[in-house]
């Protein structure tokens, strides 16, 4: 028997960082010396206080199914986290607690997009965008970003783009895979396109929020454009500002049509998040942030590390991020040289497989739309960025011109 699977899942593919992660986790198992920079795992642990809270959670009973929508505790825990950190003042039924950042994401389109539904999703692009937007009938549409104007949409555009089945444009900041921030006028240049066009919803993807490089301010859509509230989906979670990727819990704060819709959505899914990781949750919310700034320094310093290892690199063009775990790099250089061995790269697949063999482990860029590039992840050891840095360099300076 053949098994026939669904149209709406053979639009879809495998993540393509957990793909290049297990190719990764392989190779090191089978004993092989690879450095891998493909994932944005912080490489620092939970804060105990967190952890701890976890604990008497489970001591105390609080191993039951939760609501939908979330406990109402965290719900409160977030509404302040938004008062607080964000500036940003929502009714608690506006905010929902799911699995994730990336459900709250699969929720609202699952809720909001009918077959042939657009969105705008600017280039480079974090891979689930396009295909929870695929998964859920809609069809994104890419706007290339490209190096010139630092991997963001400009104003210009998004007014071009916009069209009659347009229902949401995504906002990524800082960027995944680019680090890019968008300034104070370029938010405002956005935001008075948005404001012609009343009918489009705007998601903002602010997972990497606090990672901010150079002392730049946490600054979004909404701080600069407030009545675009009501057609906001702001999207967070604790996985990357309090190291907890294991703990799967995010949320999202928008117009109480929407959330109740996603609350509906959810509900014939995966039902409420786990009731430890909303306790855990709630704690790294009330908490602070007095651990974090020694984290953001090491992660510039990585940065730096980087972009000083790999900028003198010919073939190679670096996009210095302002935030986020990543380094973007440009490989146009490289392409249509020979490796060593006689191979021609004729991809950023190519050239991903190529460093690979050298032992560091990236993504290709065409993952997130846009080649020849790829990204390198620095939530790892200071001692693996700077020897990545070293070992990328060393291979580009085999490559030849010819076989």
């Amino acid at each position: 028997m053949t098994l026939r699977l669904s149209r709406r899942v053979q639009r879809v593919s495998l993540s393509a960082n957990a793909a290049a992660k297990s190719r990764a986790t392989e190779l090191r198992d089978g004993g092989r010396d690879i450095l891998d920079l493909t994932t944005g795992e912080p490489d620092f642990d939970t804060p105990e206080h967190i952890n701890q809270a976890a604990c008497a959670a489970i001591a105390a009973g609080a191993t039951k199914y939760t609501p939908t929508p979330g406990v109402k505790g965290l719900r409160l825990a977030v509404q302040r986290k938004l008062e607080r950190e964000n500036h940003l003042s929502y009714p608690l039924p506006s905010i929902v607690i799911a699995n994730g950042a990336k459900q709250i994401i699969f929720n609202a389109f699952a809720a909001t997009l009918d077959d042939g539904d657009q969105v705008l999703v600017p280039v480079p692009y974090w891979p689930s965008f396009p295909d929870s937007v695929r998964f859920n009938g809609g069809e994104p549409v890419f706007i290339e970003c490209p190096l010139e104007q630092g991997c963001k949409l400009t104003a210009a555009q998004l007014e071009q783009r916009i069209g009659e089945r347009t229902r949401w444009l995504i906002l990524n900041g800082p960027g995944n895979p680019s680090g890019a921030v968008y300034t104070e006028a370029e938010l405002r240049a956005i935001a008075t396109v948005l404001r012609r066009h009343p009918q489009l919803l705007i998601l903002l993807d602010e997972l990497y929020e606090h990672i901010r490089f150079d002392d730049r301010p946490a600054l979004n859509l909404l701080n600069v454009a407030p009545d675009l509230q009501e057609r906001c989906l702001l999207v967070g979670g604790v996985s990357k500002t309090y190291a907890m990727t294991g703990w799967r819990v995010g949320f999202g704060a928008g117009p109480q049509a929407l959330t109740t819709a996603m609350t509906v959505v959810q509900s014939q899914s995966t039902s409420g998040a786990s009731s430890v990781g909303q306790a855990a949750a709630l704690a790294a919310l009330e908490g602070g942030l007095g651990f974090l700034p020694p984290q953001v320094e090491a992660y510039q310093l990585r940065r730096d590390l980087l972009l000083d290892a790999l900028r003198p690199v010919e073939g190679l063009q670096v996009l210095e991020p302002q935030g986020g775990f990543f380094v973007f790099v440009r490989c146009a250089g490289l392409i249509g040289r020979y490796r060593p061995d006689g191979q021609r790269l004729s991809s950023d697949a190519d050239v991903v497989d190529y460093l690979l063999e050298e032992g560091v482990a990236g993504v290709a860029g065409s993952a997130y739309g846009l080649s020849p590039w790829f990204r390198l992840s620095i939530a790892t050891a200071t001692d693996n960025v700077v020897e990545a840095g070293r070992r990328i360099a060393r291979a580009c300076a085999q490559l030849r011109s010819e076989p």
